[in-house]
Protein backbone atom coordinates (compact mmCIF):
# COMPACT_ATOMS: atom_id res chain seq x y z
CA UNK A 1 0.00 0.00 0.00
CA UNK A 2 1.18 4.03 -0.85
CA UNK A 3 0.98 6.03 1.98
CA UNK A 4 2.35 9.50 1.95
CA UNK A 5 2.17 12.48 3.45
CA UNK A 6 2.59 15.09 1.36
CA UNK A 7 1.00 16.36 -1.40
CA UNK A 8 1.61 14.12 -4.76
CA UNK A 9 1.24 15.68 -8.07
CA UNK A 10 -1.33 14.03 -10.54
CA UNK A 11 1.32 12.93 -12.42
CA UNK A 12 3.14 11.36 -9.70
CA UNK A 13 -0.37 9.84 -8.52
CA UNK A 14 -0.79 8.45 -12.49
CA UNK A 15 2.82 7.70 -12.79
CA UNK A 16 2.47 5.01 -9.33
CA UNK A 17 -1.15 3.62 -10.45
CA UNK A 18 -0.16 2.98 -13.67
CA UNK A 19 3.02 1.01 -12.17
CA UNK A 20 0.81 -0.92 -10.34
CA UNK A 21 -1.10 -2.28 -13.50
CA UNK A 22 1.70 -3.04 -15.11
CA UNK A 23 3.42 -4.87 -12.23
CA UNK A 24 0.29 -7.60 -12.26
CA UNK A 25 0.99 -9.01 -15.57
CA UNK A 26 -2.67 -9.26 -16.27
CA UNK A 27 -3.81 -9.24 -19.61
CA UNK A 28 -6.88 -6.61 -18.66
CA UNK A 29 -3.37 -3.41 -19.15
CA UNK A 30 -3.69 -4.40 -22.82
CA UNK A 31 -7.39 -4.20 -23.18
CA UNK A 32 -7.63 -1.10 -21.50
CA UNK A 33 -4.93 0.99 -23.29
CA UNK A 34 -7.62 0.96 -26.49
CA UNK A 35 -9.26 3.45 -24.77
CA UNK A 36 -9.63 7.33 -24.66
CA UNK A 37 -7.28 8.87 -21.73
CA UNK A 38 -9.74 9.51 -19.39
CA UNK A 39 -11.85 6.21 -19.43
CA UNK A 40 -8.24 4.43 -19.44
CA UNK A 41 -6.89 6.48 -16.59
CA UNK A 42 -10.36 6.05 -14.82
CA UNK A 43 -10.28 1.82 -15.20
CA UNK A 44 -6.33 1.77 -14.44
CA UNK A 45 -7.65 3.42 -11.43
CA UNK A 46 -9.96 0.67 -10.58
CA UNK A 47 -7.49 -1.95 -11.50
CA UNK A 48 -5.37 -0.49 -9.24
CA UNK A 49 -7.43 -0.12 -6.43
CA UNK A 50 -8.16 -4.35 -6.86
CA UNK A 51 -4.80 -5.41 -7.25
CA UNK A 52 -4.25 -3.00 -3.79
CA UNK A 53 -7.20 -4.81 -1.52
CA UNK A 54 -6.11 -8.20 -3.25
CA UNK A 55 -2.79 -7.88 -2.07
CA UNK A 56 -3.53 -7.44 1.40
CA UNK A 57 -5.74 -10.27 1.24
CA UNK A 58 -2.67 -12.38 0.14
CA UNK A 59 0.25 -11.12 2.11
CA UNK A 60 1.30 -13.66 4.46
CA UNK A 61 0.54 -11.29 7.63
CA UNK A 62 -1.63 -11.85 10.62
CA UNK A 63 -5.31 -11.73 10.49
CA UNK A 64 -5.86 -8.31 12.32
CA UNK A 65 -3.18 -6.89 9.81
CA UNK A 66 -4.93 -7.75 7.22
CA UNK A 67 -8.57 -6.61 8.91
CA UNK A 68 -6.89 -2.98 9.99
CA UNK A 69 -5.21 -2.46 6.36
CA UNK A 70 -8.96 -3.31 4.37
CA UNK A 71 -10.18 -0.83 7.12
CA UNK A 72 -7.65 1.71 6.10
CA UNK A 73 -9.19 1.31 2.71
CA UNK A 74 -12.98 1.73 3.90
CA UNK A 75 -12.10 5.08 4.82
CA UNK A 76 -10.47 6.32 2.44
CA UNK A 77 -13.35 5.46 0.43
CA UNK A 78 -15.53 7.18 2.51
CA UNK A 79 -13.21 10.33 2.13
CA UNK A 80 -13.44 9.95 -1.60
CA UNK A 81 -16.97 10.15 -1.89
CA UNK A 82 -17.33 12.93 1.15
CA UNK A 83 -14.90 15.28 -1.23
CA UNK A 84 -11.67 14.67 1.55
CA UNK A 85 -8.56 14.22 1.10
CA UNK A 86 -7.69 10.40 1.01
CA UNK A 87 -4.39 8.80 2.48
CA UNK A 88 -3.48 6.27 -0.26
CA UNK A 89 -2.16 7.36 -3.57
CA UNK A 90 -4.97 5.03 -5.80
CA UNK A 91 -7.45 6.50 -3.42
CA UNK A 92 -6.39 9.49 -4.50
CA UNK A 93 -6.25 8.83 -7.93
CA UNK A 94 -10.11 7.52 -7.68
CA UNK A 95 -11.37 10.95 -6.75
CA UNK A 96 -11.40 12.21 -10.61
CA UNK A 97 -13.39 8.94 -12.16
CA UNK A 98 -16.01 8.91 -9.03
CA UNK A 99 -16.78 12.53 -10.09
CA UNK A 100 -16.84 11.91 -13.92
CA UNK A 101 -18.34 8.51 -14.41
CA UNK A 102 -20.64 8.42 -11.29
CA UNK A 103 -19.12 5.34 -9.89
CA UNK A 104 -21.29 3.47 -7.37
CA UNK A 105 -19.45 3.82 -3.77
CA UNK A 106 -20.83 0.17 -3.04
CA UNK A 107 -19.24 -1.39 -5.32
CA UNK A 108 -15.94 -0.28 -3.95
CA UNK A 109 -17.07 -1.79 -0.72
CA UNK A 110 -18.79 -5.25 -2.16
CA UNK A 111 -15.21 -5.38 -3.46
CA UNK A 112 -13.69 -5.30 -0.21
CA UNK A 113 -16.41 -7.79 1.73
CA UNK A 114 -15.03 -10.06 -1.29
CA UNK A 115 -11.64 -9.47 -0.16
CA UNK A 116 -12.86 -9.78 3.49
CA UNK A 117 -14.30 -13.38 2.40
CA UNK A 118 -10.74 -14.70 2.29
CA UNK A 119 -8.86 -13.52 5.30
CA UNK A 120 -10.27 -15.48 7.68
CA UNK A 121 -8.88 -18.99 7.00
CA UNK A 122 -8.83 -18.67 3.48
CA UNK A 123 -12.26 -20.17 1.63
CA UNK A 124 -12.29 -24.03 2.05
CA UNK A 125 -15.44 -25.94 0.00
CA UNK A 126 -17.91 -23.48 0.17
CA UNK A 127 -21.60 -23.61 -1.08
CA UNK A 128 -22.49 -23.26 -4.37
CA UNK A 129 -24.40 -20.08 -2.85
CA UNK A 130 -21.44 -18.71 -0.79
CA UNK A 131 -19.22 -18.75 -4.30
CA UNK A 132 -21.52 -16.81 -6.68
CA UNK A 133 -22.04 -14.33 -3.91
CA UNK A 134 -17.67 -14.43 -3.39
CA UNK A 135 -17.86 -13.95 -7.21
CA UNK A 136 -20.65 -11.14 -7.42
CA UNK A 137 -18.01 -9.18 -4.65
CA UNK A 138 -14.83 -9.41 -6.09
CA UNK A 139 -15.53 -10.18 -9.88
CA UNK A 140 -18.85 -8.74 -10.28
CA UNK A 141 -18.52 -5.23 -8.43
CA UNK A 142 -15.47 -4.27 -11.22
CA UNK A 143 -18.18 -5.32 -14.09
CA UNK A 144 -20.08 -2.83 -12.47
CA UNK A 145 -17.49 0.02 -11.71
CA UNK A 146 -16.09 -0.67 -15.48
CA UNK A 147 -19.50 -0.44 -17.20
CA UNK A 148 -20.01 3.10 -15.33
CA UNK A 149 -16.92 3.96 -17.04
CA UNK A 150 -17.74 2.48 -20.53
CA UNK A 151 -20.68 4.47 -20.19
CA UNK A 152 -23.77 2.02 -20.13
CA UNK A 153 -24.89 1.27 -17.31
CA UNK A 154 -28.43 -0.42 -18.33
CA UNK A 155 -29.89 -3.30 -17.37
CA UNK A 156 -28.66 -5.93 -19.96
CA UNK A 157 -25.17 -3.93 -19.42
CA UNK A 158 -25.25 -4.96 -15.62
CA UNK A 159 -26.90 -8.51 -16.67
CA UNK A 160 -23.46 -8.86 -19.25
CA UNK A 161 -20.94 -7.57 -15.96
CA UNK A 162 -21.96 -9.79 -13.34
CA UNK A 163 -22.83 -12.82 -15.37
CA UNK A 164 -19.01 -11.99 -17.28
CA UNK A 165 -17.82 -11.54 -13.78
CA UNK A 166 -18.50 -14.89 -12.33
CA UNK A 167 -17.48 -16.58 -15.57
CA UNK A 168 -14.16 -14.92 -15.17
CA UNK A 169 -13.83 -15.59 -11.14
CA UNK A 170 -14.69 -19.48 -11.72
CA UNK A 171 -12.12 -20.17 -14.84
CA UNK A 172 -9.76 -18.69 -11.95
CA UNK A 173 -10.99 -20.79 -9.95
CA UNK A 174 -10.36 -23.75 -12.34
CA UNK A 175 -7.19 -22.63 -13.63
CA UNK A 176 -5.66 -21.77 -10.25
CA UNK A 177 -6.48 -24.65 -7.94
CA UNK A 178 -2.77 -25.52 -6.86
CA UNK A 179 -1.92 -22.52 -6.60
CA UNK A 180 -5.15 -21.89 -4.45
CA UNK A 181 -4.56 -24.89 -2.23
CA UNK A 182 -0.93 -23.29 -1.49
CA UNK A 183 -2.31 -20.62 0.11
CA UNK A 184 -5.03 -22.59 2.07
CA UNK A 185 -7.94 -21.96 -0.35
CA UNK A 186 -10.15 -24.50 -1.85
CA UNK A 187 -13.08 -22.22 -3.81
CA UNK A 188 -14.49 -25.61 -5.05
CA UNK A 189 -18.17 -25.91 -4.13
CA UNK A 190 -18.68 -28.81 -1.69
CA UNK A 191 -21.91 -29.47 -4.34
CA UNK A 192 -19.16 -30.23 -6.60
CA UNK A 193 -17.11 -31.97 -4.38
CA UNK A 194 -19.95 -34.18 -3.07
CA UNK A 195 -20.55 -35.13 -6.32
CA UNK A 196 -17.12 -36.61 -7.02
CA UNK A 197 -17.35 -38.49 -3.68
CA UNK A 198 -14.80 -36.27 -2.14
CA UNK A 199 -15.05 -36.05 1.62
CA UNK A 200 -13.86 -32.88 3.35
CA UNK A 201 -13.49 -31.53 6.88
CA UNK A 202 -11.72 -28.86 8.82
CA UNK A 203 -8.72 -31.09 9.28
CA UNK A 204 -8.56 -32.71 5.77
CA UNK A 205 -5.25 -31.80 4.43
CA UNK A 206 -6.21 -30.09 0.88
CA UNK A 207 -3.04 -32.07 -0.74
CA UNK A 208 -5.83 -35.25 -0.28
CA UNK A 209 -8.40 -32.96 -2.49
CA UNK A 210 -5.92 -32.06 -4.98
CA UNK A 211 -4.54 -35.58 -5.17
CA UNK A 212 -7.72 -37.37 -5.77
CA UNK A 213 -8.51 -38.98 -8.32
CA UNK A 214 -12.14 -38.13 -8.44
CA UNK A 215 -10.88 -34.45 -8.43
CA UNK A 216 -11.74 -34.56 -12.28
CA UNK A 217 -15.13 -35.04 -11.77
CA UNK A 218 -15.31 -32.03 -9.53
CA UNK A 219 -14.18 -29.68 -11.84
CA UNK A 220 -16.36 -31.03 -14.75
CA UNK A 221 -19.26 -29.97 -12.25
CA UNK A 222 -17.89 -26.80 -12.00
CA UNK A 223 -16.69 -26.07 -15.58
CA UNK A 224 -21.11 -26.83 -16.87
CA UNK A 225 -21.17 -23.34 -14.25
CA UNK A 226 -18.88 -21.52 -15.75
CA UNK A 227 -19.65 -22.42 -19.64
CA UNK A 228 -23.13 -21.03 -18.38
CA UNK A 229 -21.98 -18.18 -17.47
CA UNK A 230 -20.17 -17.54 -20.81
CA UNK A 231 -23.31 -18.24 -22.50
CA UNK A 232 -25.37 -16.04 -20.82
CA UNK A 233 -22.44 -12.72 -20.56
CA UNK A 234 -22.61 -13.31 -24.51
CA UNK A 235 -26.52 -13.19 -24.60
CA UNK A 236 -26.09 -10.16 -23.07
CA UNK A 237 -22.96 -8.85 -24.98
CA UNK A 238 -25.21 -9.31 -28.16
CA UNK A 239 -27.92 -6.69 -27.57
CA UNK A 240 -24.86 -4.27 -26.29
CA UNK A 241 -22.50 -1.67 -28.48
CA UNK A 242 -19.88 -4.61 -28.02
CA UNK A 243 -17.16 -1.38 -29.04
CA UNK A 244 -18.61 0.67 -26.21
CA UNK A 245 -17.13 -2.51 -24.09
CA UNK A 246 -14.21 -2.87 -25.44
CA UNK A 247 -12.07 -4.31 -22.63
CA UNK A 248 -14.83 -6.56 -21.14
CA UNK A 249 -15.41 -7.78 -24.72
CA UNK A 250 -11.70 -8.34 -25.16
CA UNK A 251 -11.18 -10.41 -21.20
CA UNK A 252 -14.31 -12.17 -22.03
CA UNK A 253 -12.61 -13.69 -25.12
CA UNK A 254 -9.05 -14.36 -23.49
CA UNK A 255 -10.72 -16.56 -20.65
CA UNK A 256 -12.72 -18.36 -22.80
CA UNK A 257 -9.98 -19.60 -24.78
CA UNK A 258 -8.30 -20.32 -21.02
CA UNK A 259 -11.32 -22.03 -20.32
CA UNK A 260 -11.46 -24.63 -23.76
CA UNK A 261 -7.24 -24.71 -23.75
CA UNK A 262 -8.16 -26.79 -19.87
CA UNK A 263 -11.33 -28.53 -21.42
CA UNK A 264 -9.52 -29.63 -24.37
CA UNK A 265 -6.64 -31.08 -22.07
CA UNK A 266 -8.41 -32.86 -19.61
CA UNK A 267 -10.04 -31.82 -16.66
CA UNK A 268 -7.87 -34.23 -14.71
CA UNK A 269 -4.91 -31.67 -15.71
CA UNK A 270 -3.95 -29.30 -13.84
CA UNK A 271 -1.02 -27.55 -14.53
CA UNK A 272 0.87 -25.75 -16.56
CA UNK A 273 -1.53 -22.59 -16.18
CA UNK A 274 -3.40 -22.38 -19.20
CA UNK A 275 -2.20 -19.62 -21.26
CA UNK A 276 -3.28 -17.94 -24.49
CA UNK A 277 -0.64 -16.90 -26.59
CA UNK A 278 0.60 -13.59 -26.90
CA UNK A 279 -0.30 -13.58 -30.89
CA UNK A 280 -3.98 -14.44 -29.77
CA UNK A 281 -3.97 -11.65 -27.21
CA UNK A 282 -2.84 -8.97 -29.95
CA UNK A 283 -5.19 -10.69 -32.82
CA UNK A 284 -8.30 -10.66 -30.20
CA UNK A 285 -7.28 -6.91 -29.31
CA UNK A 286 -7.28 -5.90 -32.93
CA UNK A 287 -10.61 -7.76 -33.71
CA UNK A 288 -12.44 -6.54 -31.03
CA UNK A 289 -10.92 -2.88 -31.45
CA UNK A 290 -12.39 -2.90 -35.40
CA UNK A 291 -15.55 -5.34 -35.15
CA UNK A 292 -16.71 -4.90 -31.46
CA UNK A 293 -16.27 -8.95 -30.92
Amino acid sequence: MHQEKRSETSQEITDQVVEIVKRSGSSFYLAMKLLPKEKRDAMFAIYAFCREIDDIADEPAPLEKKKKNLKIWRDDIDRVYRGEEPELIVAKALIGPVKVFSLPKEEFLVLIDGMEMDIPDGMRAPTMTELQLYCRRVAGAVGMLSICVFGDFSPTAQRFAITLGEALQLTNILRDMDEDMELGRLYMPAECLTKAGIEITDNTPLSEVLNSPNLKIAREALAEQVALRFTEAEAALSQLNGKQMKPAVIMKCVYKKIFDIMKQRGWDVLSPRAKPSKAFKIFTALRVQLLGK
